[in-house]
Order: structure tokens, then sequence, then C-alpha cells
């Protein structure tokens, strides 16, 4: 069978959550060597554990990091390199929000937007800044892909929160939309050195939402509505794999036509 990311390094952030943790077995599948980085070691080591039981043959190994410092991210970096002497590609997937991430317009303060807005898309800056020389090293063909959203896209459908506790945060809003623009910038940064940078932009993913909430969500979608984690993978193989060696600097929307 054939592996698109064979032997290729794959350094995933955010590889403990709901996405990261399909994303780090899909790279182990298509024979990449998945660093799954985040801040929680216990259970970041768990998933990687388990992620082996379930197929021996994927390569996984967890790395502590935390995407908003240089020198966590330095760290990683030269522990990859040793171990490794290479990095061939990145996965931007880290989701950090401070414990007031998700009120309601009116409740959002100065302080904490700017705090999500920092940590997210700061974070998204640091880690790709940090790995642009590793990936060059190593010649033309790294890849690096930035989880946005349909939501840097369009503008919310608040009606389909209506009668739930749900919203559609403003900080969330004004982080993807600059991660769409820092991908941009990024690839035509780097395109020179033959690394390419794109992103990957999903549309809402079940994680127990109420069920009003998945109706009105359906209503704007076609066949399937909401998606699961593992209908993202194929879009993320193929931007990490040379079957896109062509596109850079592009967001790749995969949401079953909702935003349209």
């Amino acid at each position: 069978m054939e592996k698109p990311l064979e032997q290729r390094v794959i350094i995933l952030t955010g590889a403990c959550g709901l996405i990261g943790r399909r994303f780090a077995g899909a790279i182990a599948d298509a024979g990449g060597i998945v660093i799954a980085a985040d801040l929680d070691g216990v259970k970041g080591k768990n998933i990687c554990a388990n992620l082996r039981e379930q197929n021996p043959d994927r390569r996984i190994e967890f790395h502590h990091v935390d995407i908003t410092s240089a020198e966590s991210l330095d760290e990683m970096i030269a522990e990859v390199f040793a171990r490794h002497g290479r990095i061939d590609g990145l996965v931007n997937n880290a989701y950090p929000r401070n414990a007031h991430y998700g009120r309601r317009l009116e409740d959002v303060t100065y302080e904490d937007f700017c705090a999500n807005l920092g940590m997210h898309a700061g974070g998204y800056f640091l880690t790709t800044q940090r790995l642009l020389e590793p990936l060059r090293a190593h010649g033309p063909g790294g890849a690096i892909v930035n989880m946005a959203s349909i939501y840097g896209m369009v503008a919310p459908r608040f009606q389909i929160y209506d009668g739930t506790p749900m919203t559609m945060p403003v900080e969330y809003a004004a982080i993807k939309a600059a991660v769409i623009h820092l991908t941009r910038y990024f690839a035509q940064y780097a395109k020179k050195w033959g690394i390419r940078v794109n992103c990957l932009s999903p549309g809402g993913v079940l994680d127990s939402q109420p069920e009003s909430f998945l109706s009105a969500y359906r209503e704007y979608a076609g066949e399937k509505g909401m998606l699961d984690p593992a209908d993202l993978e194929g879009a993320l193989i193929f931007l990490l794999s040379n079957g896109s060696r062509f596109v850079n600097g592009q967001n790749l929307v995969v949401d079953d036509g909702w935003s349209l």
C-alpha cells in the first residue's frame, strides 16, 4: 500500500485534542514519523501509547511543548534533530485559550481578547517562525499546514446557536482570519526555499453538541452536516504530501458545502 509520507518527520501540535489524535494516527498510517507535541504530558503519552497499540507499525512519539514559548519550541526542535536528523513538516493544530474564552461578545474584555489572540495566532506565528530554518535545512520539500476554520472566512451564523448555551466566540473569528493570512505571508516568504505553507479550514466537528444546534447546522450543509475528525484526514495528508507539491499559500475548505 502506498505511503505518501514514508519516513517523513512531521511535528503535530495540539496532538491531544479531538482532531489532533486522529491526525496523529493518520500521519503515522501514511508512513510518517509523528512528533506528537502538546502541553499535557500525561495525556499525550497515553494517547501515543494507545495509537501504537491499535497499530504497532505506527511511529509516534510524544514531545512536551508550549507553542507560546520560543525556548520550549527550540528545545523540542533540538531533541527531534538529535533523534531523527531532520524535520519534514509541521501541522499547527494547537488550540490554546484562557479560562474566559468563549464568552458572549458583550462580556469579552480587552485583556481576554488580546490574550486569546496572542496565544493562538501568536503561537502559530512563533511555531512556524522557529520551524522555518529546520525545514529549510533539508532543501525543498518542507510542508506546513495551519488549521484555520470556515469562521476565518465567513461571518457567523448566530441563528444556529439559538436555544443553546453556545456561541461563536469573537476571538475565534479574529484568530482564524489571522491564521489564513499568516499562511499566505509565510508561503510567500518561504517559497524561495521550496517550503510550502497552506491551511485547512474545517467546518464544524462533532463533539457532543446539542441536537438543536446540529439540526440547525445541517440546514446549511450538504448530505452530512457536522464532520467527524476522520473526514479531515485525506485533506491533511494531501497538503503534507508530494500530491500537493505545487499547492502553496492556499486555504483548503472541508465543510460539506456549509460556507457556500
